[in-house]
This record gives structure tokens, sequence and C-alpha cells, in this order.
């Protein structure tokens, strides 16, 4: 029974000619039977008008504009040669309905003028004898509601489709947006992630290049600072792999992890401890700080203590063997000011431009990016005096 029902349904103008053909059937008969209906009526205009309302009704679904065209001619001829009423005529509230759900809106239209005149005409060619006037309006009102009932009908139909059309138009679109944006929450935490491990890696690495080969120089000759360097090597060592730890861990989902595995986001008291390893890596740091300092948003503080981090490690690399660096922190009362210079010979042109070249200068796209994360503003470029400067300026407030 399943099967016969999909089947069907696969398959609607097979039912619509099935009943398109019970419709002729009956009109046919229905002429030849009754003896005082046929001697009122055409008979040669009756095959014709009846083929045509049921042909209408075995193709609605696919001409339904083209249907009820034909189906309107076939009343108009019915009209003209007086063929009576027959039940071939049941075809014009069907395509009426079928075009007000499913044709054009002009169709729609003309099936409701059209059907909204079909039983006043019908009236007047054929008024009943026993009635009056009175009597015959009566009844065109009465055959009118069939017609207006199946357009109403069809109509609803047509809305509700629209309705659920433009729902499920409007289910697929909120789902493309929720798929953007997650490939955009996607793609900026693996920009956040990226920033964060170029900055741990970037910072830490040169530390450890730097002394260990201080260390390979003063080996033979000074032993004891060879293995003051080497300790330093380790801590830094110790240092990045718990924080290379935490962001992996932030990676890691659906994985239990244990609060102990986890370090705490740097912060900007946290940089004077940042100074003293690149003092004790052989860069000279000078470090003040002007206002009072005070507790901070966490992604302000981040972003300052990035920031000097990736300043410094740009001095040891690029300000060459005797350059040495200044930090200065300023706490207005709306923002934090941040001032980081060095004496050296400077970065790259290239390095400091907007986007770097070869894969380079991501410490400074790295910079910028945080900086307009919390809303503040960067300047990085060369000193007029030589070596480079870094200003930068973080509100204290989120910026909207």
């Amino acid at each position: 029974m399943q099967r016969l029902y999909d089947f069907l349904r696969r398959h609607p103008t097979w039912v619509d000619s099935f009943w398109a053909v019970v419709l002729l059937g009956t009109s046919l008969v229905g002429g030849a039977i009754d003896s005082d209906y046929a001697e009122s009526m055409n008979e040669a205009a009756l095959v014709p008008i009846a083929l045509a309302l049921s042909l209408s009704v075995a193709l609605r679904r696919r001409m339904p504009e083209k249907m009820l065209v034909l189906a309107a001619a076939a009343g108009i001829a019915q009209l003209i040669f007086g063929v009576p009423r027959i039940a071939g005529d049941f075809a014009m509230l069907v395509i009426i309905y079928t075009v007000a759900a499913i044709g054009a809106r002009w169709a729609s239209w003309f099936a409701l003028a059209g059907g909204l005149c079909a039983a006043p005409l019908a009236q007047m060619r054929w008024p009943e004898g026993q009635t009056g006037m009175l009597g015959n309006a009566v009844l065109a009102i009465i055959l009118t509601v069939p017609f207006a009932l199946a357009w109403v009908l069809g109509d609803s139909l047509r809305t509700r489709r629209a309705y659920f059309a433009q729902l499920e138009e409007r289910a697929a679109r909120l789902e493309k947006e929720r798929e953007a944006q997650a490939k955009v929450a996607v793609a900026a935490e693996r920009a956040r992630i990226a920033r964060e491990l170029h900055d741990v890696v970037a910072h830490n690495v040169s530390v450890m290049v730097v002394q260990a080969d201080g260390a390979a120089y003063v080996l033979d000759a000074a032993p004891d600072q060879a293995k003051k360097a080497l300790e330093t090597i380790s801590s830094t060592g110790r240092q990045a792999l718990a924080e290379m730890r935490r962001l992996l861990g932030v990676l890691r989902t659906g994985e239990h992890q244990e609060v102990g595995e986890y370090v705490p986001q740097p912060d900007v008291e946290q940089i004077d401890d940042l100074v003293e390893q690149c003092r004790t890596a052989g860069l000279p740091v000078d470090f003040k700080i002007e206002g009072t300092p005070r507790p901070l948003p966490s992604g302000v503080e981040l972003t300052a203590y990035r920031i000097v981090q990736e300043a410094l490690t740009n001095t040891r690399k690029h300000g060459g063997p005797n350059a040495g660096a200044s930090v200065r922190l300023v706490y207005f009362d709306d923002g934090l000011g941040l001032l980081v210079e060095d004496d050296g010979k400077g970065a790259p042109h290239e390095l400091y431009e907007e986007g770097g070249v070869d894969g380079r200068g991501h410490g400074l796209i790295g910079m910028r990016e945080r900086v307009g994360m919390v809303g503040g503003t960067l300047d990085a470029g060369p000193r007029p005096g030589g070596g480079f400067r870094i200003s930068a300026l973080l509100p204290l407030k989120p910026a909207h």
C-alpha cells in the first residue's frame, strides 16, 4: 500500500488523468440517459466541451495557466451553444483551485473573476422557470460560493507554501551564517594561537640561542659563567615548555586536563621578570614605570606583555651586539602607554612594513592584531637618531 501511495505521489498527472476520465464518462453518460436533458442542448457541442473540461483536469498541474484558458473557452462555448450544466463543469472548480495554488498571479486573479461570473451567467442563460427574478438572483449567489471557496482554498495553500519556503530559506541562510561565523571564529582562534606560539618561541628560543653562544665562547675560559648560561637556558626552556603546554591544552578539546598543567596568562607585573631575563641574556634594558600602577583588564595586560616581549626579542635579533633598550610603561587615567626603544642598527625596512616579506615580520603583524583587538593604536619604525622604536596606547575600555 505504501508503494502505491509513493507511486501516486511521484506521478500526480496519472491521478488527475484518472479523474478526468471519470468526469468525461459521467458527463457523456449523464447527457445520453436524460432524454429531456438531451433535447434541451446541442448534442454536437457536448463531446468537445466535455473533452476540453476533462483535459483541463488531466493537465492542470503541468500547465495550469493554459488549462485555465481552455476551461474558460469551454465555459464560453457552453453558453454560446446552449449546453446546460454538466458534470464536467466541476472541472472549473478544480482548475480555479489549482491556478490559485500554483499558477501565475495574473492567472489566479483571472480565475477568481471568471469563477465569480460563471454562476450568474449560467443562471441568466438557463433561469429556473418556477422561481422569479429574485429567486434566480439568490440561486446565482449561492452557486457562486463554491467558486469563491475553491479560490480561497487554493490561495491559502499558496500562502502557506510561500511561508514554509521563506522559513526554509531563512533556516538555510542562518545555517550558512553560523558556518561562516564558525569559520571566522576558528580562523581568529588559530591566529591567536599562532601569535602566542610566535611570542613564546621567538622570545625564549632567542634567549636560549644567545646564552648557548655565550656558554660555548666562555666554556674553557670561564666555566662558572658557562654554567650560569646553561642554567638560564634550562629555566628559559622550562618556561617555554610550560607556555607551550598551556597553548596545546587549549587545542585538546574533549580531553581531561589537570588544572596544574596550565600556566596563567602573562600580565604587566611579569614585565619586570621579562626585562631581568633579557639583562641576564646580555641585553642592557632600562625599565621605568610612570603613573600609578593598578589592575588592568586581562586582555590589555597580556597585550602589553607580548608587545614588550616581541620588541625586546627584535632588539636582540636586529639591534646588533652592542645594542641597549629602554622600556617605559605609563599609566594614564583612560589607558596604558608603552614605549620600547633601542639604540641598535634597527630592523630591515621590509620587516616593519605591514605584511612583512617572504613570511617574515609576523611579530609586528601580531602586535598590530593584538593592539587592534583591544582598540588601541601602535606605531613601529626606526628612530631618527638610529635604532628602533615601538609605541602603543592601550585603552582601558573595550572598543565598540
